[in-house]
């Protein structure tokens, strides 16, 4: 991503990246050996930081090392996770861990290894707005650059040919519990700030964790290990029907393959929706590692006599909530099977309620004429992961990129880590025009319809026809 000899600064750049999470980090990564490519990538934290407030000791990414941010498009790239561990002198201790999934804590670390090296990756700067120039067939990247303590600091403009929004997601608090928040007094805090307020919480006597799903688990089995026996006060509950294991059987994780993602995004638009309420279980479920690690500690603290000061319903929805003085919140229960409802008084509550897709609408107001929307108002997206623009933008070869946040139309792969490097691989050879990252025709033993979309992949690059051959003797 180094600047090309022909780069002044009135050149538009090639490719401008909005955020650097693992999936545009991917992108950055792949990016870099390609010379005749000027990126740049802005992102205004101060650094590469990946859900700092879920980095729990012992915690595990839910997908194989192998789904780093480069090997499943280049396996020989400098970036991998493997050569991360051998530049730090660490690959036997990995061998003779026999560990296929790595920390968090470690993929947070190795991500951050590849970040500091890459070239062309801006941090402490906030995107503002993206704007199309008609008179100069460009698009117009305005951001603004953060001092040490995140003021601004300067004022700054790129032109591009391409950009590629990876913003990520945020936490997402359901309305009934929103009040509670930012209300001073009693601990209420969203799971992705648990490790900056785990000692205010462990201080609280009775706790209640909110969400059933991997986190939910992450931080009730973390408390539940720092609290003392027969004097654990924990609660936990989640509206699912059961504190379900993630679908993990080998051809369930085929869900998570550019077939899949492929066969999904030619759907209709109804059949999308209807499958990506129906699908939780896939992204929304528990380790299996997790729930026996909990039903292990709980079992442990039974040996004395007696059973864990704890509770764990699912089922259960927070109808309303609120502040009893300055020192306890009480949750306004529901069953959802029963159809009961009672009260809940506890002390502090984690809400462990997950992450949804970052609005796009504030960076891309500018661009709102020209976007193509589907029957509910969502950006329109193709296959190669573009938005749909009005023509008089696409005629000039000039497009908009998503990245994460994709899921409508891609499936529920689109947030998943194993899928990063592929799409990072499929956007590059459709910016540059060719096939700079050879990809698979084919990924899973499941073939998803009776019509199963082909990847177009150029003929040179098919298996040849073999021909039979016949013994003339």
């Amino acid at each position: 991503m180094n600047t090309p000899p022909h780069f002044t600064a009135d050149t538009p750049r090639d490719l401008v990246g909005i955020g650097i999470g693992p999936c545009n980090l991917s992108l950055a990564a792949l990016a870099h050996p390609l010379a005749e490519l000027d990126a740049v990538f802005y992102e205004q934290r101060p650094r590469f930081d990946w859900h700092p407030g879920l980095l729990i000791d012992g915690a595990r990414i839910q997908v194989p090392f192998l789904a780093d941010l480069v090997t499943l498009a280049d396996p020989t790239s400098p970036w991998t996770f493997l050569n991360y561990l051998k530049t730090h002198q660490r690959l036997y201790p990995f061998y003779f861990a026999e560990r296929f999934h790595t920390q968090r804590a470690e993929y947070d670390t190795y991500c951050r290894w590849v970040a500091d090296q890459l070239p062309g990756l801006h941090f402490r700067h906030q995107v503002d707005a993206v704007r199309w120039n008609p008179e100069r067939d460009v698009f117009e990247v305005d951001h603004t650059q953060l001092d040490t303590d995140g003021e601004a600091q300067a004022l700054g403009r790129t032109h591009t040919r391409n950009v590629v929004l990876g913003i990520g997601t945020e936490p997402y608090i359901p309305d009934a519990l929103r009040p509670l928040v930012d209300a001073p007094g009693v601990p209420v805090v969203h799971a992705a700030d648990y490790l900056t307020h785990r000692d205010t919480l462990l201080a609280a006597g009775h706790i209640t964790v909110v969400g059933s799903g991997q986190s939910g688990a992450e931080v009730f089995l973390d408390l539940l290990r720092h609290r003392p026996t027969g004097r654990e006060q924990l609660h936990w509950i989640g509206r699912t029907d059961a504190f379900a294991p993630m679908e993990y059987s080998k051809l369930g994780l085929e869900h998570f393959t550019p077939d899949y993602t492929r066969y999904f995004h030619a759907l209709p638009e109804s059949t999308r929706d209807r499958l990506t309420t129906a699908q939780w279980q896939l992204h929304k479920g528990i380790d299996a590692t997790t729930l026996a690690a909990i039903h292990d500690e709980l079992y442990q603290r039974t040996l004395g006599g007696g059973w864990p000061d704890t509770v764990l319903t699912p089922g259960v929805r927070v109808r309303t909530a609120g502040r009893i003085a300055t020192t306890k919140i009480e949750l306004h229960l529901e069953h959802i099977q029963q159809n009961t409802r009672t009260r809940l008084t506890t002390d502090a509550v984690v809400l462990a309620t997950g992450h949804r897709e970052r609005p796009l609408d504030r960076i891309l107001a500018g661009l709102d004429p020209y976007i193509r929307r589907d029957n509910s108002e969502r950006p329109r997206v193709d296959e190669h992961f573009r938005l749909v623009l009005d023509p008089s933008v696409t005629a000039t070869g000039c497009n908009i990129y998503l990245q994460n946040a994709e899921r409508h139309t891609h499936g529920v792969g689109a947030p998943d880590l194993g899928l990063a490097a592929w799409r990072a691989a499929t956007i590059l050879n459709t910016l540059t025009g060719k096939e700079t990252y050879p990809l698979p025709a084919r990924t899973a033993f499941t073939t998803f319809g009776l019509e199963q979309p082909q990847p177009r992949v150029p003929a040179a690059r098919q298996a040849p026809t073999l021909t039979p051959l016949v013994d003339r003797r």
